[in-house]
């Protein structure tokens, strides 16, 4: 194809109106401050953050529950204090194996 070829050509299907069409979408889904890009990237921020918060919610309904049994059970008080905290009787020996 030689230049006046390309030159007829062009001027025959590209327009002012297409480059101007082109250039403004290309604006608005790369370089906008609601681009695409960065759309996506929130998106994934937010479902990355309801995991986080789902987590921390299901943490918080457990010790939640533990905190209720602690309240109402001496046993199970004992027990977690005793595991946590690695603590004894004074007529027992405790051995820790990690």
């Amino acid at each position: 194809m030689t230049y006046k070829e390309f030159h007829e050509w062009s001027k025959r299907y590209i327009s002012l109106t297409l480059v101007a069409s082109l250039g403004v979408a290309a604006v608005v889904l790369f370089f906008n401050e609601n681009s695409l890009v960065k759309s996506v990237e929130q998106e994934r921020q937010i479902e990355e953050l309801n995991a986080r918060i789902s987590e921390a919610t299901d943490t918080l309904i457990y010790y939640r529950q533990l905190n209720r049994q602690l309240d109402r059970d001496r046993e199970t008080m004992e027990r977690i204090v005793r595991e946590e905290h690695h603590m004894q009787r004074p007529d027992e020996d405790v051995y820790i194996i990690e």
